[in-house]
């Protein structure tokens, strides 16, 4: 596929957000720097939806254990119908990554999503008194439907580097809040909670997140100018739907409000189903 078809074939609009000071191109970005990465200059290019994204009420008030339960439960319904894409996105990864190293490292990765966090999810589920006709058959949200279109539709319309665009913020984004401040003596007493911010700030997380960075700084550098500005969308609108995907929670939970403000817009198309607000609810 070439650069023009992959300009034009995946859509989703520039970043509203985007940091006005950052650099509007690499390059420039990279001739300002000694030591330049092209996911530094992504994340600057994400603005205020970066902090956002990583300094989320629903992200303070699960480390401080303040966290409604309804919350996480409608958070953690979605987030279960978003990682099975994710599983297939990373798969979709393994057979485009350029070297049998690459694909070592996100099989590697592939073991924890289908095991470790699996059982996490089953293990609070029933803490949560969630049935599994909800978690295993779920009702998906507009922002869930957006983010699973824009992560099948990255790495089936793209390349290994479009791939790397939406899985390098979506995991990066979440080791990102896991580290902020963090104190491991005064982690939640709810074990969902406590165990969900630790499965993401583990150092194995942490190198996985600086490997897959590390990929997409190499590939980026290299795409041309055209492909840098796609990928640069791909991301920014990655960290836009994390953002909404923490403000649905609560706006959809029964004893959730809308205080926490979606700053991203909403999505402009959806796999099917109905667009209304309620549909994630249960």
């Amino acid at each position: 596929m070439t650069d023009a078809d992959q300009s034009d074939s995946i859509g989703s609009p520039d970043s509203p957000d985007a940091d006005p000071v950052a650099p509007e191109t690499y390059d420039e970005f990279a001739a300002s720097r000694s030591d330049p990465r092209f996911t530094d200059w992504l994340r600057k290019r994400a603005g205020d939806s970066w902090d956002d994204a990583t300094a989320h009420r629903l992200t303070r008030e699960l480390a401080a254990d303040e966290l409604a339960d309804d919350v996480f439960r409608q958070y953690l319904v979605q987030d279960y119908a978003f990682v099975e894409t994710l599983v297939g996105v990373f798969g979709h990864a393994v057979g485009t990554a350029p070297t049998m190293e690459s694909k070592s490292e996100l099989v590697s990765f592939l073991s924890v999503l289908t095991d470790d966090e699996d059982d996490y999810f089953l293990r609070a589920f029933d803490a949560l008194d969630v049935p599994e006709s909800v978690y295993s058959d779920p009702k998906t949200t507009p922002t869930t439907r957006a983010f699973i279109d824009l992560l099948e539709r990255a790495a089936g319309q793209g390349g290994y580097a479009e791939t790397l665009a939406v899985l390098v913020p979506a995991e990066w984004v979440y080791l990102s809040w896991a580290t902020a401040g963090t104190n491991p003596d005064e982690s939640p007493s709810r074990f969902y909670l406590s165990e969900w911010i630790d499965l993401h700030a583990v150092d194995g997380f942490a190198a996985f997140v600086e490997w897959l960075r590390t990929e997409l700084d190499r590939e980026g550098a290299a795409a041309s100018p055209r492909r840098q500005r796609r990928l640069e969308q791909l991301f920014c609108r990655t960290v836009e739907l994390e953002v909404a995907f923490f403000d649905e929670a609560y706006e959809l939970a029964p004893s959730g409000d809308s205080t926490a403000t979606a700053t991203s817009p909403a999505p402009s198309h959806s796999t099917g189903g109905s667009s209304q607000p309620g549909d994630g609810r249960w």
